[in-house]
């Protein structure tokens, strides 16, 4: 995802509403999000769904290796020559 422009990225919400249809057309061309306001500060933003896709999957990844981290420090990894060793099985059988 492109980084925020905010002279261009940030509207009121009652200026989305009337232009609902060239926001979304903005966010899809730009590929950058919209971030929506209401009484000056922000509620809400619109993402190109392509954008918001790619964006669930860096997050899995990052949860992923959160999760291994967390694992290994816990003493519950194996080393390298191990992990190899059992994958080699795993195709030969």
């Amino acid at each position: 995802m492109k980084r925020l422009r905010v002279n261009e990225d940030i509207r009121p919400l009652s200026e989305v509403r009337t232009g609902i249809a060239s926001f979304v057309k903005q966010v899809h061309d730009t590929k950058r999000p919209l971030v929506i306001t209401q009484h000056g500060k922000g509620v809400a933003v619109l993402v190109d769904a392509g954008e918001y896709e790619a964006m669930e999957e860096r997050l899995e990844l990052l949860q992923d290796i959160q999760t291994s981290v967390s694992q290994i420090e816990a003493g519950q990894g194996i080393d390298h020559a191990d992990a190899k060793a059992r994958v080699l099985g795993r195709i030969r059988k």
